[in-house]
Parts: structure tokens; C-alpha cells; sequence
């Protein structure tokens, strides 16, 4: 392999664990931000994002419990996905790209994507109903906005795994051949 495409793999290697970081300081900061709307809801203002759901949470508690589970279970998934691709990444070997683990993230990478996807256009039809309910949710679109990306780019990832496992089938076949 050259060198060139050596460098631009762990640059992208390093891009990969900057976004699951950033990804996982929001997830947490999101979790800390859930707890203190529970338990001390004046101090949510100067916590991460300051997102106080406080009238939310006066009006209804399943509702507000309901949101906050598609927040955090979103936010949470979205740092496991890049979890997954650093793994694939650091496991790879790029001399032999066709092999059963390759494959398997592959496809494990592509599931991830698609129920971020999906649960965030659930999310985002949740709040729509609520916003006809008269509940002020105007400051959770930036939660849900890339959802159909989501799902179009999991398409696209499932796509690539079933052809990753069908050249791994190919690549075993040979390899009992020769």
C-alpha cells in the first residue's frame, strides 16, 4: 500500500476520534443536563446546551421523560456509531480488506445508522404532535434535523455490507481453491 493512502487512512482515523469524543462529551453532557432538570432545574442554565425543559416537565412528566429519552438515546447512539467505526478501523487490515470482522462492523455500522435515523424522524414527528398540543419545543429541532440523512446513509452503509459479505464468501472460496 502506498504511503499516500496510509496517511490519509489515519488521518481519517484521527477525525474519527475527534468526532466520537465531541459525540460522547454531548452524550455526556446531555445525561448531566438530564439529571440536574430532575433534581436542581435552576441550575440547568449553566449546564451544557441549556436546555430547560422544565415547563415540559411541569406540564406532563411522561412527556417529558419521553423526549428526553429520544435526546439521550440519539446522542448515545450517534457516540457508539463512531465507537464502532474507530474499532473497524484500528482492526482493519488493509492488505485484506474481506474478512469476516470488516463485514460484521460493517453491517453492525449500518444498523446503528439506520435507528438513529429512524428514531430521530420519530423524535422530530413527536414534537410536531406536541407543538399542536401547545407545548414550546421549538428548541429541540437541532436534535432530529439530519434524520433522513441518517437513514439514506444507512441504506447506502447496509448496501456496502451485504456487498462486504459477499466478498468475503468469494474471497473464502478462493482461498479453499488454491
Amino acid at each position: 500500500m502506498s504511503k499516500t493512502k496510509n496517511f490519509v487512512f489515519w488521518g481519517l482515523y484521527i477525525v474519527a476520534w475527534l468526532i466520537f469524543v465531541g459525540l460522547a462529551i454531548e452524550a455526556g453532557g446531555l445525561v448531566v443536563n438530564f439529571f440536574f432538570s430532575l433534581y436542581k432545574p435552576e441550575f440547568v442554565q449553566n449546564l451544557y446546551q441549556k436546555l430547560d425543559l422544565s415547563e415540559i416537565y411541569n406540564d406532563s412528566k411522561l412527556v417529558f421523560f419521553n423526549i428526553y429519552s429520544f435526546i439521550l438515546i440519539i446522542s448515545i447512539l450517534k457516540a457508539y456509531l463512531f465507537y464502532v467505526v474507530i474499532r473497524l478501523m484500528h482492526k482493519m487490515d488493509l492488505s485484506k480488506p474481506f474478512n469476516t470482522f470488516v463485514a460484521k462492523q460493517i453491517s453492525q455500522i449500518s444498523y446503528y445508522t439506520i435507528s438513529i435515523g429512524l428514531l430521530s424522524y420519530i423524535g422530530r414527528q413527536l414534537i410536531k404532535n406536541l407543538m399542536h398540543h401547545g407545548f414550546i419545543v421549538d428548541n429541540l429541532n437541532q436534535f432530529w434535523t439530519d434524520s433522513q440523512a441518517f437513514i439514506l446513509m444507512g441504506a447506502v452503509i447496509y448496501i456496502i455490507a451485504i456487498i462486504f459479505k459477499k466478498g468475503v464468501e468469494i474471497q473464502n472460496e478462493n482461498d479453499l481453491t488454491v
